[in-house]
């Protein structure tokens, strides 16, 4: 027993190579299980301020419009319910990204027709809307950020070498981060979003 010969020896090394470059094949593919599931999870905590303003918006948009009693908004009105219907149909969370993001412009035009009329910022049942509505913009802002710096994890991991080689055998792909929707930096012209 304690004569090994070479060809044992040889066998013995062998299975141990094949047990340790099989536990770092095993530990690559978990982490990156892992760190989609925690995209997932964060993704997850989005949708869940998502749906807290997908409930709020359309609450301040009627009150809006009966104070307002007026028909020279519906451009955003209809920005609005197209990019929550984009929201609701898309299949993956790229595409969930996308319309969220073109939810955010038509409601930033929402919330500057507030500020142009007087009696929009007079009426208690928009303010306390408007409030809500902002509380939850900044919770969902945070739920983003979080999202992206756990996209960007990602990402960054599947795509350095050797993790690379086995994100594109076991079809890990990067994620979307959110990004800001084109003019975004530029304030709302007012007068440009009424259709009279």
């Amino acid at each position: 027993m304690q004569n090994l010969s070479n060809k044992s020896k040889w066998i013995i090394g062998l299975v141990l190579s094949v047990f340790i470059i099989g536990g770092y094949f095993v530990g690559k593919y978990n982490n990156m299980v892992t760190m989609k599931n925690s995209i997932n999870v964060q993704w997850s905590q989005v949708e869940n301020q998502m749906q807290r303003r997908f409930d709020l918006v359309p609450q301040l948009v009627d009150s809006i419009k009966q104070v307002l009693k007026q028909e020279g908004n519906e451009d955003v009105y209809v920005k609005l319910a197209e990019a929550r219907s984009a929201y609701s149909g898309a299949s993956s969370i790229d595409n969930k990204v996308a319309a969220a993001e073109e939810y955010n412009s038509a409601l930033s035009r929402l919330l500057a027709i507030t500020e142009n009329y007087p009696q929009l910022k007079a009426n208690e049942n928009i303010k306390d809307l408007q409030a809500s509505v902002e509380g939850t913009e900044n919770r969902l802002a945070v739920e983003r950020g979080r999202y992206n710096e756990t996209v960007g994890a990602y990402n960054a991991y599947i795509l350095r070498f050797p993790n690379n080689l086995f994100a594109n055998v076991f079809g890990f792909n990067n994620f979307e981060t959110f990004k800001s929707v084109e003019g975004s930096e530029n304030a709302p012209n007012i007068n440009n979003l009424f259709n009279n």
